[in-house]
Order: C-alpha cells, then structure tokens, then sequence
C-alpha cells in the first residue's frame, strides 16, 4: 500500500505486534484514546534516538492530552528492549519484524535483501481515524508538531 492510499478520515490499517516483552498489541487496544503512531528505520542510530528522545521529553505532554506514543520498526523485541532502556523510553516500541504492518502504511523501504520502515507518523483519533499523516518528518521538532496538531484537533 502506498503512502498516497492513506489519507485523513481512512480508518487506520489494523496492527498486532509484539512490545520488547513479547507482549502483543493491537489497534483495538488504544481505541478512546489518541495514538501517535511513528514508524522509524533502525534502533539506536542518531535521528531515530533523536526522535524518540523527543518524545520521551514530551511524554507527559502527550499524556495530558490523553495520547499514547507507539514506535515500530523492523527491529527484533530484543533491540528495541536495549534501545528502550538506553534512552529511558516510556512508551511502547514495537517488532514488525517481516514489515507487514509498515506496508500497510506504505512505510516501507525495501533495499534488496533487508527492507526497513520509512520515517512516517500517523496521528490517529479515539476512533480509529487518521487525522494526521507525517510524511516530512523532521526529528528534531516533530514531537512539538504533533502535541501543536494534537491540541488544534481536539479543539474541533
């Protein structure tokens, strides 16, 4: 699925994925509350540290908005275990190890014998609906861009 196919309004594709602790999470789970759900290419690397960093920092603002933060990438639990820890992470990571669900958001780089998830967030509402779709993602102020979007949204 390309990235033109997802728009404000689609109801988000499905997911079920394990956490750094096998434990497996599904769409269903964050149904009445927002999501935030950000695909990213590798744990512990500088822009995508960067950009969990910044959520981290911001999480307690996301919180008070009554929104949960998801990563996936094509990482193992295992590596997003040791990233979490490294960097205190709060919020959830998730394996899409064969990029399954990364597809179905056509936030999928395939590079021949390894394929990695594109930086792309998604800003999906107590329903299950996209509101917001991040294609352009700067790492350094995107967690600020989405708690400006966040609190714009939930002023409609």
């Amino acid at each position: 699925m390309a990235n033109t196919l997802l728009k404000i309004g689609d109801k988000s594709p499905d997911f079920n994925l394990p956490d750094s602790n096998g434990r497996f999470h599904t769409l269903d789970q964050f149904k009445g509350k927002w999501l935030v759900l950000y695909f990213y290419p590798k744990d512990d690397t500088s822009s995508c540290t960067s950009q969990a960093c910044g959520f981290r920092d911001d999480h307690s603002k996301f919180e008070d908005l009554g929104a949960v933060v998801v990563g996936i990438s094509v990482d193992n639990s295992l590596s997003h275990a040791k990233f979490a820890k490294k960097y205190s992470l709060p919020f959830t990571l998730l394996s899409d190890a064969r990029g399954t669900v990364a597809e179905r958001f056509g936030a999928i780089t395939n590079l021949g014998f390894f394929s990695i998830a594109k930086r792309y967030t998604f800003l999906i509402d107590p329903n299950g609906l996209l509101q917001k779709c991040y294609f352009d993602v700067n790492t350094l102020h995107h967690s600020q861009e989405i708690l400006n979007d966040l609190v714009a949204l939930k002023q409609i």
